[in-house]
């Protein structure tokens, strides 16, 4: 995949998303709006110049935990329209929740973001922001409904307030505190501030409509009572808003012309657009307001996303941290050799619609196909090693003869260089390449059959070594002299066969993670299934391997492909030069259920 600002890169695909950023900007929906810097109200907007952004789109994560895959393609799809459209996308941490929220969480989200390729930098200024900063706007906009008859503090209990709340279809019941004075209100509320009032004892409501068909209309909460740290503004509070008041003033304040969620916030856009009109009309925020647009999340197949059973993965030690490759969070992406190309391309072709469907997990591990396909070198391995004794070596050559092999580090970019290595007495072969008595159109190494040391020379099988128990543990073969690959006489002799190998004394011994999909069923907690019962068994295996000496130089993230076997990365944590460790990131074809 191109990189996101090359200008050869083709045109991203058609989406409703695009459709309806074009109309705005062919109608100049927002083309007059000014920017005052920096997010504020209506009177610092006001003050500013003209917005030198086309669009504003933001990506408002809630620091409670690692993102995860459906994350990327939020950032992707946020990011990149920002970009495709001359416009900035903001990075704002939903940070409203003072009880789930940590620094750490914040650190990894922002990292992640800037792995992915995307900066929230434009002109010259950062947009990155905290919904907390805007904690005494949101209280004034809070008097301000309440001052105007928009909203009013509730005393009914939780369990009155869900007895009144009513069905979907049969209407709800006013709160005998619906229709308390503004003045009370108002003085209940500043109590409720100072900490006059224990939690759950209270909760400023909108007041919208109780009868409305729409239950998310039925007087929503927007603030509660909450004596908890907040991990950026410290004890200054203790009423916090809820996340659907919240949210749309956020926006509001950040002048977002195009407010991007997925589909399950789609009932709460009549309160969105509810809430805004109402601050509008009080002078406090400024037309254009943003609007809400909906898309289908990622459903990708083979994981899960929700926050709750991921933490129950790491909480219980069923995988080994939130980094673990085979985690859908994008630290474990990362570590398992996920590239940002790779899941910006996943983003890319999956698109966005207004229809919820399934992603079967072999796209995912096609986008990283492609992708490595282009960028990695390569080298040979032997993942289950069998000694392989080349028994006339010494009468061909010389005792200790030590024969130079050279093949390109890339077999399509010859400007890449070519590795080098030995081929010695000794060498390490896949056991699955020999067979004492093959199979029907096997092609490999059995007793009198020829095949090809891969870089190397032709050689002929002449048996196999065993132990007491009879599992072999050498096989046998002589060099066939003067066949060397690259040399005149290659091809005198044909064989059908070839395989690869690591010498047996210059090779280094590798630690090889073998990760597959954590779960055996594609909707591993569908219709309420018990997600651990189908815990794949075999989506982790670690052996030794032999590996060619120069893949023992890699650094920690490094990604080759491994010949024959698939894409392999260096493992960000645990790798070291005396000590190599490799994660299988994608095999070279699709195998699963084959």
């Amino acid at each position: 995949m191109t990189a996101p600002n090359d200008k050869s890169a083709p045109a991203p695909a058609a989406n409703f998303l695009r459709n309806i950023i074009e109309r705005d900007l062919e109608t100049g929906t927002y083309a007059d709006r000014p920017w005052g810097g920096s997010p504020g109200d209506a009177a610092h907007h006001a003050s500013g110049v003209a917005d030198p952004e086309k669009i504003r789109t933001r990506f408002p994560p809630e620091p409670n935990g690692y993102l995860h895959i459906g994350h990327a393609k939020s950032i992707c799809l946020n990011f990149g329209l920002a970009r495709d459209f001359g416009g900035v996308c903001h990075m704002r941490f939903d940070d409203t929740n003072p009880e789930k929220e940590e620094q750490e969480y914040v650190d990894s989200i922002k990292d992640a973001v800037r792995w992915l390729g995307f900066s929230w930098d434009a002109d010259g200024s950062s947009h990155l922001y905290f919904a907390s900063n805007y904690f005494d706007l949101m209280y004034r906009a809070a008097e301000s409904l309440i001052s105007r008859g928009h909203a009013y503090v509730d005393q009914q209990s939780a369990e009155e307030m869900r007895a009144n709340r009513g069905t979907l279809t049969e209407p709800g019941k006013d709160s005998p505190w619906r229709s308390r004075p503004v003045e009370e209100n108002l003085r209940v509320f500043r109590e409720m501030r100072e900490g006059k009032h224990p939690e759950g004892s209270m909760v400023l409501r909108a007041k919208v409509d109780m009868a409305s068909p729409n239950i998310n209309l039925r007087d929503p909460a927007i603030y509660r009572i909450r004596f908890a740290e907040h991990h950026n503004t410290g004890n200054t509070w203790c009423i916090y808003p809820m996340y659907t008041f919240a949210h749309p003033i956020e926006d509001a304040l950040e002048r977002i012309s195009h407010s991007i969620c997925t589909l399950e916030f789609e009932d709460q856009r009549p309160f969105y657009d509810w809430l805004l009109e109402r601050l509008a009309e009080d002078g406090l925020l400024a037309h254009p307001l943003p609007k809400q647009y909906e898309f289908a999340r990622l459903n990708l197949t083979y994981i899960i996303t929700s926050k709750r059973k991921l933490k129950q993965l790491v909480d219980e030690k069923i995988v080994d941290g939130w980094d673990d490759p085979r985690m859908p969070t994008i630290v474990g992406l990362r570590r398992r050799g996920y590239t940002p190309e790779s899941l910006q391309l996943l983003a890319e072709r999956t698109g966005a619609s207004k229809h919820n469907t399934w992603i079967d997990y072999s796209v995912l591990e096609g986008c990283l196909r492609e992708d490595l396909e282009e960028k990695t070198v390569r080298g040979m391995a032997a993942l289950d090693p069998l000694k392989l004794k080349l028994t006339n070596w010494d009468e061909v050559f010389a005792a200790g003869h030590v024969e130079p092999c050279s093949a390109p580090r890339h077999p399509h970019h010859e400007d890449w260089g070519k590795r080098s290595f030995n081929l010695t007495s000794e060498v390490w072969i896949e056991r699955e390449d020999f067979e004492e008595v093959p199979p029907k159109g096997f092609r490999r190494l059995f007793p009198g059959n020829m095949a090809r040391l891969k870089y190397g020379y032709v050689i002929e099988c002449t048996g196999c070594e065993k132990d007491a128990d009879g599992k072999v543990t050498a096989v046998l073969a002589r060099v066939v002299p003067d066949t060397k690959s690259g040399t005149p006489g290659a091809d005198s002799v044909k064989v059908k066969g070839v395989i690869t190998w690591v010498s047996a004394s210059e090779g280094v011994a590798a630690e090889v993670r073998l990760y597959d999909r954590l779960f055996t069923e594609a909707q591993p907690d569908a219709g309420g299934r018990d997600f651990l019962s189908v815990l794949n068994p075999g989506a982790k295996r670690v052996i030794q391997a032999w590996v060619e000496p120069g893949l023992a130089q890699a650094k920690p993230d490094d990604k080759f492909q491994f010949e024959r076997h698939g894409y392999f990365v260096a493992d960000r944590e645990d790798h070291r030069a005396n000590a190599p460790v490799f994660n299988l990131a994608v095999g070279l074809k699709d195998s699963w259920g084959k």
